[in-house]
């Protein structure tokens, strides 16, 4: 049987993981499913035929130790699915710029380094809104995201001084359509659409994902106005990472929030684009375990064909 190391962390008790699900479906295919935490030095890489970067979602803990892990994994005789490239330059959200001269519609951002001002006053003004969300340009699980608004910046600042005081930052007009909708994720498996989620955060909080308290349901075509839109929109997303010569990832997820704060709610901006350690929602939709398993088998075969 061929095998796969399904590239996670030391502990996941806190975080909520289905990959499992597609475990029965890789087993029928031929492949058994080893968890491997990224952190472990003793591994030869080169016992697998697979590593796939699944749920090290405290990476962004150390990421040049996490880059280190990849860069011994990429050097050995297995195949580092998603690739080292596409990891390095999607592990900066400073990667939103590209896509966005790549005719990508991202959410208004504007940027920072650790030794800058924060002009929040002019924030608000360039971004043309009443609250801002602030956040690490390297992060995961919404650590360290900030709302801030125009009566508690003297509040706010000592912690943003602080939380940034080594990271480099992005600010985001905070859009109420994640909290009166929710964020749209779409997911494709080797290029191909698989399924699609919708994200609510909690009452009082506007952190959409699980260990957070928010809701996940499926995004189906009759409960979801313009559902072709938001398909074509993120199809656009796949296109453009083409462009950009990275390629089609085995697995992304598209983040995207409708711009109805605009007036445009058959448009979408994109939030994130996750291409190296999503969590995929399998269980949300029938039928994903086994499309993603049925994906990596295909991606495989024609790489080895």
């Amino acid at each position: 049987m061929l095998k796969i190391a399904s590239l996670t962390m030391d502990n996941s008790a806190d975080f909520v993981i289905d990959d499992e699900l597609a475990y029965p479906h890789f087993k029928a295919l031929g492949w058994e499913i080893i968890p491997v935490s990224w952190r472990r030095t003793d591994v030869d890489w080169d016992d697998y035929n697979l590593v796939l970067i699944r749920t090290p979602w405290d990476y962004q803990q150390d990421p040049d130790a996490f880059l280190q892990t990849l860069e011994r994994i990429a050097k050995s005789k297995t195949i580092l699915q998603n690739p080292l490239k596409i990891v390095r330059w999607n592990m900066d959200k400073t990667y939103l710029r590209d896509l966005e001269s790549a005719e990508v519609r991202i959410v208004p951002t504007l940027w920072g380094d650790a030794s800058s001002d924060m002009p929040l006053e002019l924030w608000f003004e360039a971004l043309q809104t009443k609250e801002l969300v602030v956040k690490p340009t390297i992060s995961a699980n919404a650590d360290h995201t900030y709302r801030v608004r125009p009566d508690n910046i003297a509040a706010m600042l000592p912690t943003l001084h602080e939380a940034f005081r080594t990271r480099a930052y992005m600010v985001q007009p905070f859009l109420q359509a994640v909290v009166t909708e929710g964020e749209y994720s779409v997911f494709y498996f080797n290029g191909k659409f698989s399924h699609a989620i919708i994200k609510t955060p909690a009452v009082g909080d506007f952190r959409v994902q699980e260990e957070h308290g928010g809701d996940i349901r499926e995004a189906r075509p009759e409960a979801t106005p313009h559902y072709e839109a938001l398909l074509e929109q993120t199809g656009k997303v796949m296109q453009a990472l083409k462009e950009l010569r990275f390629g089609t990832p085995m697995y992304a997820r598209v983040d995207v929030v409708r711009l109805s704060d605009y007036g445009e709610a058959e448009q979408f901006a994109l939030m994130e684009l996750e291409l190296i350690e999503p969590s995929l929602y399998l269980r949300t939709s029938n039928g994903a375990p086994e499309r993603f398993a049925q994906a990596v088998h295909d991606w495989m075969n024609q790489k080895c064909d």
